[in-house]
């Protein structure tokens, strides 16, 4: 009986080492693989967005310019802000072709910002929506205050990286 069981512990071990020790495709979470987005998305990119309606227009700005950085180490896709010194690991929702859906999550204070970003590259330029939102939560017990929401029309326009002068 021993035996049987330390052999069904090994083949189990075994099976399991297979399954999680295969890197050819890293998949994210989302079972979407990093090799599945395309090249040009990685880079620096010129972006613009103009807010197109928010829950409060008080703490949104109605227009901005900015720079991302989008770059891939292994099966992580950071995107990084230059003006801002902002670092964050992306979450890839959706990959068809050129429509690439992710998200990331910025925590400060007793505050958490969730960008959710569509857009659809065309070469060396994108257009989509960024959705915020931003939720409040109490510093004494931890729940949630407020929730607040904004919609962007967002443009990029890729200023370096891959394919900048290739089609």
């Amino acid at each position: 009986m021993k035996k049987l069981f330390l052999l069904l512990l090994i083949s189990y071990i075994l099976v399991l080492t297979n399954v999680f020790a295969s890197d050819d495709n890293m998949t994210l979470s989302a079972g979407i693989s990093v090799n599945q987005v395309p090249k040009a998305l990685y880079g620096n990119w010129r972006i613009e967005a103009k807010l197109e309606n928010a829950s409060n227009y008080g703490i949104f700005k109605p227009q901005s310019a900015d720079m991302w950085t989008l770059s891939r180490i292994g099966d992580t896709i950071k995107l990084s802000n230059p003006f801002t010194g902002a670092n964050a690991e992306i979450e890839l929702k959706t990959v068809e072709g050129n429509l690439i859906v992710f998200s990331k999550k910025a925590p400060y204070d007793n505050k958490m910002l969730t960008d959710t970003v569509s857009i659809r590259l065309n070469k060396n330029t994108f257009s989509g929506i960024n959705t915020l939102t931003l939720e409040s939560f109490s510093l004494v017990d931890g729940h949630l205050l407020k929730s607040e929401t904004a919609r962007y029309l967002i443009k990029g326009e890729k200023i370096s990286g891959d394919n900048i002068l290739s089609e």
